[in-house]
């Protein structure tokens, strides 16, 4: 397996304690070939500065073990909601994980699509996707990175992308911004509908995905097993094979033409690291 079609995976990696203090030895500890983190609360808009010493190990760490960075941005982050507030706070948000991006050597960083919250607002949405977006995908382009990725919701709540083929209205918004890539979850697509489970179901999935967005767009995965019904709407994370998506799916993930290259992280249900490492053991065991 050359290093062009590798599928690095890892997994959302703790930072509580110090990102390199506690980012560092978790990864390890998982045999993570990619750690994604948090640079803010996860459910809140504080934006804190960070830790310059921290940053700088943090960085040198995962590049001596040629660990990829990803951040996710915080869950609140809602570019289509109808409160202005909670715009300009999303935008904010972005700005932060991008500078902060930059100081950790993070390829990407995660933003959910959002949703639109109100019946009627789906246009007026897709408008402030446009004008919030324009502007820091230019500026991130300039910047040399990182880049935003945008991830399809579980559905529900008029969400602006949960299937995949509702991606290539949002990418329009943004006219189709080669600053702007996609993180693909499985736990998300199957909760929107997409039946993983069935036998070439993934494929035709992803098939979907590179038709819609094109073969170079999708820059991240979330490889999540389901608690929940395929179209629950439900985003409630499984370890992989232990689901209702089953492991199949994921042996065909990890298989697509599509996926290679691209780095996989599990974002499952874990005490401390062991339920991480167990996944990302059974995710190398897939890999082609």
């Amino acid at each position: 397996m050359t290093a062009a079609t590798r599928r690095p995976v890892g997994s959302h990696t703790p930072t509580a304690g110090g990102l390199a203090k506690r980012a560092l030895p978790y990864a390890d500890a998982c045999g993570s070939e990619v750690a994604q983190v948090y640079v803010s609360n996860s459910r809140g808009w504080a934006l804190p500065a960070g830790d310059p010493a921290q940053d700088s190990l943090f960085r040198d760490g995962c590049g001596e073990r040629g660990v990829l960075v990803f951040i996710h941005a915080s869950l609140l982050v809602n570019l289509g909601s109808p409160t202005p507030a909670t715009v300009q706070r999303s935008a904010q948000t972005l700005a932060h994980a991008l500078r902060r991006g930059r100081a950790i050597g993070a390829a990407g960083v995660v933003f959910h699509a959002g949703s639109a919250v109100d019946a009627g607002y789906a246009e007026a949405a897709l408008r402030q996707v446009r004008e919030t977006l324009l502007p820091l995908l230019d500026q991130a382009t300039a910047a040399g990175g990182p880049m935003l990725l945008v991830e399809p919701s579980a559905g529900g709540g008029r969400s602006l992308a949960s299937r995949v083929e509702q991606l290539g209205p949002y990418l329009d918004a943004v006219d189709r911004h080669p600053g702007l890539g996609v993180c693909f979850d499985t736990c998300h697509a199957w909760a929107a509908g997409h039946d993983l489970a069935a036998e070439g179901g993934m494929t035709a999935t992803l098939d979907t995905l590179v038709a819609t967005v094109g073969a170079d767009r999708l820059r991240l995965i979330h490889a999540n097993d389901s608690k929940d019904l395929c179209g629950s709407t439900r985003d409630r994370h499984e370890n992989i094979g232990k689901g209702s998506i089953g492991e199949p799916a994921f042996a065909e993930l990890m298989a697509h033409p599509a996926t290679a290259g691209v780095p996989v992280v599990v974002e499952t249900p874990t005490e401390e690291h062991e339920g991480h490492a167990a996944d990302i053991a059974t995710l190398k065991r897939l890999r082609p």
